[in-house]
């Protein structure tokens, strides 16, 4: 199979560090001085009545926490991971979206959205992929990532009759409140001017 000249570039660029070396510095870089610059943490100073961020320091520092990361493998091997997994998962929430959104009417100008319960249960899902990417990229001494340790330690439960046990009464109690919760009755409050 012959090989294109982008995919020559591409090799190259990799054989040079650029995808080890300079993209995770950059986006390091970019993200903290980006947090420095919104959350002020080196405070502001006031040029002609207006305040501005010291970008000097916020510079500096950014360029330094950046330094230290591409120093560790460790580090820059977990964050190449997270970077391509997170991309999966920005792709596959677009693609559901493009799904889910062709059988949605379009009205107005704001078009298709998630809204109420299906907006909160799809940030929850986002936050557990999110979490999961996260614990299968950082790795222990013994080269066994967390999700594995996670995984593991859960299994562990899995012959044990009382957790199935606790789990089966939790979601039976969960229904029973779920059912017989009703609408509170508007309270005729006790503010009223009495009648003579």
């Amino acid at each position: 199979m012959v090989q294109s000249d982008f995919r020559n570039a591409l090799d190259f660029l990799d054989k040079i560090g650029v995808f080890d070396v300079v993209l995770p510095f950059l986006l390091i870089f970019t993200i903290v001085f980006a947090m420095l610059e919104k959350t002020r943490v080196f405070g502001t100073e006031e040029v002609e009545g207006k305040k501005y961020t010291k970008k000097n320091l916020n510079a500096l520092a950014s360029f330094a926490i950046a330094f230290f990361a591409i120093a560790s493998a460790k580090v820059v091997n977990a964050l190449t991971q997270i970077s391509a997994n997170v991309v999966i998962l920005l792709f596959a929430s677009v693609f559901f979206l493009m799904l889910v959104g062709s059988f949605h009417p379009q009205a107005g100008a704001e078009g298709f959205a998630l809204k109420g319960w299906t907006q909160g249960a799809f940030i929850i899902i986002m936050f557990l992929g999110l979490a999961g990417i996260f614990l299968n990229a950082i790795k222990t001494n013994d080269n066994q990532t967390w999700l594995e340790l996670l995984f593991n330690w859960l299994g562990q439960f899995s012959t044990n009759v009382s957790v199935p046990t606790i789990i089966l009464m939790g979601l039976v109690i969960g229904a029973i409140v779920f059912i017989t919760k009703g609408e509170k009755p508007s309270g005729t409050g006790g503010g009223g001017a009495a009648h003579p």
